[in-house]
């Protein structure tokens, strides 16, 4: 067997006190459900915990927690981030907004701002905005500039990782912007970017709905569908960080041509701007997102229809990833991530399109954060970025 070389085993050793950080970001937690929630041995988890100790990044607790499903053993000791001085800012960009969030160390969002911006055509503008919104909070907090610890922002588009740019035929007006260093030079801060859906899903793993669960498929429904994927316990971005993309998987060889280049994308299909085009013409009153969920949950056989029939579309889409990834949970987000009739939907087609094990062992909820999961996934991604560890 091939022992691996120094620097690798340093880099994993890196990136496993990382996945340990972005647990105890939502709170204090016992050696034993770091584990569970990484997947590393109860022995490595020890070792990271009193490495992390030692250097200060961690604190044990005087709290104790309970034992593991309902024993009758001591309770095991917690442990928690340590709390330094200053704060960090989440910055939540989607196609037609700009939420920004900052919070102290342990990650209590302190001030929380959400302004309507023409995301898509004007990359510069945006981050303007961001930056200025950023400045605004920090001030609202108490917090000096200098206070400011890093940042973590989610862009609305596939994010290659070898150069940190976005797919602009997605975003037209981001063409030769790369969003970290820019927001970066705009607040003198480390900034650090990642995809909506991903910090969506980390928000919901660690925060949320999906707490403690290791294998998560988190899909966000709303003017496009992305995936964030979480295997044990870990975000997975694959090899150029565009893992997930749900959205442009092809569901019709001779569809209408998607904002990617290519056609019969799924999001062409069952996007909110589409749905609520199909179901408008049925209403007298103009409809909109909100509406469209109410009428949902009021048992409109139309809307139930048309959503129901877009669950089936994504769920043929999701079996096939369930197959490849046997999740324990798919977890619905964006604009329509709370509508029964999707979520319906999806839960019909996986259990007729995947394998029946595959199946029977998923469930598929609604997210408990709705709208604020990216600025939460943020503030957590920011959180375990600054600890430095």
């Amino acid at each position: 067997m091939t022992t691996p070389a120094p620097g690798a085993l340093e880099r994993l050793r890196v990136a496993n006190r990382r996945a340990v950080a972005s647990l105890l970001a939502a709170g204090p937690m016992s050696r034993a459900d770091l584990a569970r929630g990484t997947g590393l041995s109860r022995t490595t988890v020890s070792s990271l915990i009193s490495e992390l100790i030692a250097t200060g990044h961690v604190t044990e607790t005087a709290d104790r927690g309970q034992p593991h499903k309902g024993g009758s053993g001591r309770p095991p000791l917690l442990v928690a981030l340590s709390t330094p001085h200053g704060g960090v800012a989440g910055v939540d960009i989607g196609h037609h907004h700009v939420r920004v969030a900052v919070a102290d160390r342990a990650g209590v969002i302190l001030v929380e701002d959400c302004a309507t911006v023409d995301v898509d055509s004007h990359g510069a503008d945006t981050l303007d905005c961001a930056a200025t919104m950023v400045r605004t909070a920090l001030r609202a907090a108490g917090l000096a500039r200098e206070d400011l610890q890093g940042v973590a922002m989610c862009v609305p588009a596939p994010l290659d990782r070898r150069h940190a740019r976005i797919n602009t035929g997605i975003l037209p007006g981001w063409q030769d912007l790369s969003p970290g260093e820019e927001l970066q030079r705009r607040l003198g801060a480390p900034v650090f970017v990642d995809n909506d859906a991903n910090l969506g899903a980390l928000a919901e793993v660690e925060r949320g709905a999906a707490r403690g669960v290791a294998d998560v498929i988190y899909v966000k429904v709303a003017s496009g569908v992305g995936a964030g994927l979480v295997l044990g316990g870990r975000l997975h971005r694959g090899a150029t960080g565009i893992a997930g993309e749900l959205g442009h998987v092809q569901v019709d060889d001779d569809g209408p041509l998607c904002r990617c280049g290519h056609r019969g994308c799924l999001e062409t299909a069952v996007s909110a701007a589409r749905l609520l085009a199909d179901l408008q013409p049925a209403y007298d009153e103009p409809l909109a997102v909100g509406r469209v969920l109410e009428l949902d949950h009021d048992g409109d056989a139309a809307v139930g229809r048309v959503l129901g029939d877009a669950g089936r579309t994504i769920g043929r889409a999701l079996a096939d990833l369930c197959n490849s990834l046997n999740p324990q949970v798919v977890l619905l987000g964006g604009s329509l991530g709370t509508s029964p009739s999707l979520a319906h939907g999806i839960r019909e087609a996986i259990d007729r399109h995947a394998h029946c094990d595959t199946a029977a062992a998923v469930r598929v909820a609604a997210g408990s954060l709705g709208d604020r999961a990216e600025i939460v996934g943020a503030v957590s991604l920011a959180i375990a970025r600054v600890a430095q560890v």
